[in-house]
């Protein structure tokens, strides 16, 4: 696991302070990553994300609970990096919605702003990274797969 660059918790302390709230005082947490798992896509995907295209992100089920034992919630803060794990915005989480990969709907796939955001091109970019990320930890891509569908705010970037 890679180190924490300083620039994560210095834009947590800076987004605290914009609330009235310091890491003394604070009950609330974050956690902090990049999108994707390459290079290019976390990057571009991180980018969206600033730009206001991408409010969401769709992860499998099974990866988040094998990878952090648990899934993310309602309130939950985010500090999104680059892939060289520089701080580029915190988000908050707003909705989630676990479905079965089959269902994941066109709205959903045009919030999340991937692409042409079309679902043809959601179903064909994940199923290939759902392949991946199932393989990684032992597991087997199926339609039922359950998809955490989450819908996020930017709150400070």
């Amino acid at each position: 696991m890679r180190k924490e660059h300083v620039s994560v918790k210095s834009m947590w302390i800076k987004y605290l302070k914009t609330i009235g709230e310091s890491i003394q005082t604070t009950d609330k947490e974050y956690t902090a990553w990049h999108f994707d798992i390459t290079e290019k896509s976390a990057n571009n995907l991180a980018k969206l994300v600033l730009s206001g295209q991408k409010r969401a992100t769709a992860a499998s089920l099974w990866v988040e609970k094998h990878d952090h034992g648990v899934i993310p919630k309602v309130g939950d803060y985010s500090i999104i990096t680059n892939w060289d794990g520089i701080a580029k915005c915190i988000i908050q989480t707003t909705s989630i919605d676990i479905v079965p990969y089959n269902q994941v709907t066109e709205g959903f796939v045009k919030v999340e702003g991937e692409g042409d955001q079309s679902l043809k091109y959601w179903r064909q970019v994940h199923e290939a990274y759902y392949r991946k990320e199932c393989a990684r930890i032992g597991m087997e891509f199926n339609e039922n797969m359950p998809v955490i569908c989450e819908i996020f705010r930017v709150v400070f970037s």
